[in-house]
């Protein structure tokens, strides 16, 4: 092919999503000689990237395949990619650099495998005052009287910190790990400063580029389900098999996850907190899996229980699914990765549906005007409202309930009319819903749970004041007599952390005490689910336990 190499990239993003007959003839064609010609700019590069990877994804053949992994392999040594690497920064691309303001999980995560690697990008940084005023914290006492006594800027006084191997970043990262604090603290100590670091590629690192787990392929034959699902029935459709894997494809599945988090400028904490012993591994079926992630008993919330899902097409990273289920509802964010976005977008958001059902018995399912477009200009940009809309989500808000009337019969009279900006963020304001059997007010999104948590709060400084320790050393032990669950000694380490944060609810909770015995039992049995194993077992036990969920109901209707 004799054309220009930016003629044959755009030939090749005509017929990337064409199957079956000639199509992967001619894929492998535009890809040979795509191989051999350089790009002109960095624009191009990356498209040529995205190209590949979504064929990695959704490949014809194994002709296709083979040759698509072979220019992944090579593509950090690509010509056009090292000219053009400086207007690739923060791409995700192999050979390229990655610049963001990591979260201390991530942080540690990154300095504990690529510390070499890792930089303080010093001409972001803007709280380097703040990070003197911390140095105290981070280093022997016996340091203080030359920091007492210097006033150094910040860069200066790491370069005299340091080790002479160690990198800035590494050091700063390093010496947070060793502070003599517990992790949410030192997460917050971190966090708060706001260090922008930069990732220098290298053989290893994370990237996009050929990031993946072991899957076996599904070809692509056939044009991609673009049409939207119908809920109600897409919602029955269980997965093929849900999978424990072992500790060490967990340990796998979750680098992937935060590799592909790393690489795309994000930061999820359920990926962040994933526990490598508890993945599962949910197959829906045409090379469609879901890596479900649980977060360590530490970290989950006290009531809902939240999971992030890696989705994977042929095992690669093609977007994710965080969830958070209780009274068999679910509230579900949904995310695409370019650039399988408008691929199979829509039919991928009804597995992910069937999957919470099938994982926590969900019924009803709620989206947050976050995922609508609050405060989110991307979800703004992409209609997101309207997606939901017409995939059969309906919000409560009288007023929104009205706009959508007006826009609606404005389309009716005028197909070419489209929701202003101004229009969207007023839709986006508040949660929409879709209720599968009806409507149901026992669903996340709808109760307020803040409000259990202010009575706690009220329950304790009215009992303990500002000894919250005792409060809740006595609170454990009322609950334990209460429930009957014995010694908390007996209690296994996740276990205890439930309890602890359980126990001041307890005891507060309307007419437990009248319970019966085998009730209260069911009800500690809840409580150390919540710190078990899998958290959708705390899910399933709460919501077979009516009393429980009424009461936790009734809290979290009354203004405290």
């Amino acid at each position: 092919m004799k054309e220009p190499a930016s003629s044959l990239l755009a030939r090749l993003e005509e017929v990337r999503d064409h199957f079956g007959g000639e199509a992967a003839t001619f894929k492998r064609e535009l890809l040979a000689a795509l191989a051999r010609r350089r790009l002109p700019d960095a624009s191009r590069v990356a498209r040529l990237h995205e190209a590949l990877v979504f064929l990695r994804a959704y490949p014809d053949d194994e002709r296709v395949l083979e040759t698509v992994e072979t220019m992944l392999g090579r593509f950090a040594d690509r010509a056009d990619l090292r000219r053009h690497r400086r207007g690739l920064v923060d791409s995700g691309i192999a050979g390229t650099e990655i610049r963001f303001v990591f979260y201390w999980p991530t942080a540690l995560w990154l300095a504990e495998r690529w510390p070499e690697r890792l930089s303080i990008d010093w001409k972001e940084f803007e709280n380097r005052s703040r990070l003197v005023a911390f140095l105290h914290l981070l280093v022997p006492y016996a340091e203080t009287p030359g920091l007492d006594r210097f006033d150094f800027p910040a860069e200066e006084w790491l370069g005299h910190l340091k080790g002479a191997e160690e990198t800035d970043a590494a050091f700063l990262v390093r010496r947070f790990r060793a502070l003599r604090a517990d992790s949410f603290l030192r997460e917050t100590l971190y966090d708060g400063l706001q260090v922008p670091i930069r990732l220098t590629p290298g053989p290893g690192g994370p990237s996009r580029t050929q990031a993946g787990a072991p899957s076996r392929i599904h070809f692509q034959t056939r044009p991609l389900e673009r049409d939207r699902p119908d809920l109600a029935k897409a919602v029955r459709i269980p997965p093929r098999s849900v999978r424990a894997v072992s500790p060490r494809e967990g340990r796998k599945l979750v680098h992937l996850a935060r590799e592909a988090m790393v690489t795309r400028g994000r930061d999820l904490d359920a990926f962040a907190h994933a526990d490598p012993g508890a993945v599962r591994l949910v197959d829906c079926g045409a090379g469609l899996h879901f890596a479900c992630l649980e977060v360590r008993p530490e970290r989950r919330l006290v009531f809902e229980a939240v999971y992030g899902f890696l989705t994977l097409k042929n095992g690669v990273p093609i977007g994710y699914v965080l969830l958070s289920s209780l009274y068999r509802s679910a509230e579900v964010a949904y995310n695409v990765f370019d650039p399988f976005r408008g691929a199979e977008a829509a039919a991928i958001y009804g597995r992910a549906l069937a999957m919470a059902h099938r994982l926590f018995g969900a019924e009803t399912f709620a989206v947050d005007p976050y995922q609508l477009g609050h405060d989110n200009e991307e979800g703004l940009a992409s209609g997101a409202w309207w997606f939901y809309h017409k995939l059969g989500f309906r919000p409560d808000d009288p007023e929104v309930k009205r706009i959508a009337r007006q826009e609606l019969a404005q389309m009716k009279r005028d197909p070419r009319h489209r929701s202003s900006m101004a229009t969207l963020k007023r839709l986006a304001a508040e949660t929409m819903f879709y209720d599968r059997a009806g409507l149901r007010e026992e669903a996340l999104g709808r109760l307020d749970l803040g409000n259990v948590g202010l009575r706690v709060s009220r329950y304790l400084a009215k009992r303990f004041g500002a000894d919250r320790e005792r409060g809740i050393r006595t609170c454990a032990e009322e609950a334990a007599a209460m429930l009957e669950v014995g010694s908390l000694a007996k209690l296994a380490r996740g276990e205890r952390v439930a309890w602890d944060r359980w126990a001041p609810l307890v005891c507060l909770l309307p007419g437990v005490r009248r319970w019966s015995a085998a009730e209260r039992r069911d009800l500690g049995r809840v409580i150390r689910a919540k710190g078990g194993r899998h958290e959708s077992e705390f899910v399933r036990r709460f919501d077979d336990h009516p009393r429980l969920g009424a009461a936790i109901r009734r809290l979290a209707e009354e203004e405290p």
